[in-house]
């Protein structure tokens, strides 16, 4: 049964079943053998002392089927309210989540500059998967397509409450002649508030570079948007022909209104025109989101190139700039136009995203990925996925792939992180977590899973490796941004001398960042 779990604020409860032992293991042992008969496993995916994968621990590689308390009273635990903010029962809990794969950025880009101009950013807009998603991971990574799951954790300071990490990582990127030929379609704005500085003028430098840096084989076309889109450059390749890129580029030049929703159909149009077989097809929109002409609905300007989204499998990247950004647009636009998002704010950000992100974005090595975790009921009381509230998927479509997924590439790591609490003197098997994706060429489906038992669990968070302490950092400075409490949270001074010692002890510049913004937020508050 599906559950409101990530409601911001609101904790999950879940309750011991009640099932005899005996009759649960038979359950189990029926499902498993339904679940070795069903499911199609991919190969590869290192495993340590924490991880592993789910075949050689359990027997089978999904996750445990649903368990449900019987809708026993559940408005009170060890003092502290639980239920629905309305009900004294609680639904009856399935110990599921599951949730499509997401890589976008965008939200912590926007509050580090939202910050940086001495402003809060409005609550909204704080998606914190995409805070936890910007920093650097060091998960093992397997050979070919696909994925491995490595599943971690820490104890916090709350009594009986863990932070449970769940990291995929795709293989590392080939190397830049390895990959296939990209068809790429920009569809940029230039209405009158591109004209902002750092708007059109980074696009427009940021452009020129990619140029330079993309292959002969590759192909640009660019389209452009104000009260109206037109087709400025058809698909070209660039072999020969980039200088007539580079012209097209130089003459973009600001208008009038923000007809975004006509930029987005020309421009997959424009792309289908260009198709390119055995080539990723992609259409790149760069934009600040405010679109006060033509149509402004997400859903309604999908459903007008649906055709082209899904016969021809043109994806979407979404590149954010602007100090006023439509953030909501952009996010839905690329949610649902099965893409992502990244947020532009400076040189630096430009470098990163069209050199090193946009590259990694080329290839595909798995699409419509999905997640799914499953929490044992006889160590774990209550859960909470911490954020990923727009790409949640219903528990029973976790196979199901006519649903949408995460289109995934080389070098890219997932991860998702649990607010977690376990039984007092739990000793056990605490969760299983299983990746679903679809190989990119043939799409044929595959699964890989890893495990953690409450022993590896560290003893706290400061104990934990650094990359863990950073994505927990990360977390709870979303959770502070937009007041969910999440159970742990030290605060802002706590977590910026967290932060900046950890920036000392990787001397890692993202970190470094991170410490930063954590001290523009206390010095706005």
């Amino acid at each position: 049964m599906e559950t409101d779990r990530t409601r911001p604020g609101q904790e999950c409860t879940h309750h011991r079943t009640r099932k005899p032992r005996r009759l649960r293991a038979t359950l189990l042992a029926l499902t498993a053998a339904g679940g070795l008969l069903l499911t199609a496993c991919g190969a590869g995916g290192g495993s340590d002392s924490n991880t592993s994968n789910a075949n050689n621990r359990t027997g089978f590689p999904a996750p445990a089927p649903a368990v449900t308390s019987g809708g026993e009273d559940s408005s009170e635990q060890d003092g502290e309210q639980t239920g629905a903010p309305d009900d004294k029962i609680a639904p009856p809990p399935d110990y599921l989540s599951t949730f499509a794969l997401d890589v976008d950025t965008a939200s912590y880009g926007y509050a580090r500059r939202a910050l940086a101009e001495g402003r809060r950013p409005d609550s909204s807009t704080i998606r914190p998967e995409e805070f936890v998603n910007s920093f650097r991971q060091d998960y093992d990574r397997p050979d070919g397509n696909g994925f491995t799951v490595t599943v971690d954790g820490a104890r916090t300071d709350k009594s009986d409450w863990s932070l449970v990490r769940v990291g995929l990582a795709t293989r590392t990127a080939d190397s830049a002649t390895e990959r296939p030929p990209a068809a790429l379609t920009f569809v940029i704005d230039v209405s009158g508030s591109m004209s902002e500085t750092g708007r059109l003028d980074l696009a427009k430098k940021s452009l020129d570079e990619m140029t330079d840096r993309l292959h002969d084989d590759d192909s640009v076309a660019l389209v452009t948007f104000s009260d109206e889109a037109a087709t400025v450059l058809p698909m070209t390749r660039l072999g020969g022909h980039r200088g007539q890129v580079h012209d097209a580029v130089d003459e973009l030049e600001t208008q009038s209104a923000t007809n975004l929703g006509a930029g987005v159909e020309t421009g997959y149009a424009t792309a289908t025109e260009g198709l390119r077989k055995g080539a990723t097809n992609r259409v790149v929109l760069i934009s600040d989101g405010l679109a006060n002409t033509g149509d402004t609905n997400a859903d309604s300007i999908l459903d007008r190139i649906a055709h082209e989204r899904r016969d021809h499998g043109i994806t979407l990247f979404g590149v954010g700039v602007g100090s006023d950004y439509g953030d909501a647009l952009m996010e839905k636009l690329a949610d649902k136009g099965d893409g992502h998002t990244a947020y532009v704010a400076d040189d630096a950000d430009a470098h990163k995203v069209f050199v090193g992100q946009l590259p990694q974005n080329i290839d595909l090595t798995a699409r419509d990925a999905k997640a799914q975790v499953a929490f044992d009921p006889e160590t774990v009381t209550q859960f909470r996925l911490i954020g990923y509230e727009d790409r949640k998927v219903a528990d029973d479509d976790f196979r199901n792939d006519k649903v949408d997924g995460g289109e995934i590439g080389p070098g890219h790591t997932v991860t998702a992180l649990y607010a977690v609490r376990t039984r007092p003197g739990a000793d056990g098997h605490l969760a299983t977590a299983s990746v679903r994706w679809l190989d990119p060429n043939t799409r044929a489906p595959h699964e890989e899973s890893g495990q953690l038992e409450t022993d590896a669990l560290h003893d706290s968070l400061n104990s934990a490796p650094a990359a863990f302490q950073v994505t927990a950092v990360a977390a709870y400075f979303a959770d502070t941004l937009r007041s969910t409490e999440l159970p742990g949270n030290p605060g802002l001074t706590e977590l910026a001398s967290r932060a900046h010692t950890l920036a000392k002890e990787t001397e890692d510049k993202d970190v470094r960042q991170l410490a930063e913004a954590i001290d523009e937020a206390r010095r706005a508050d």
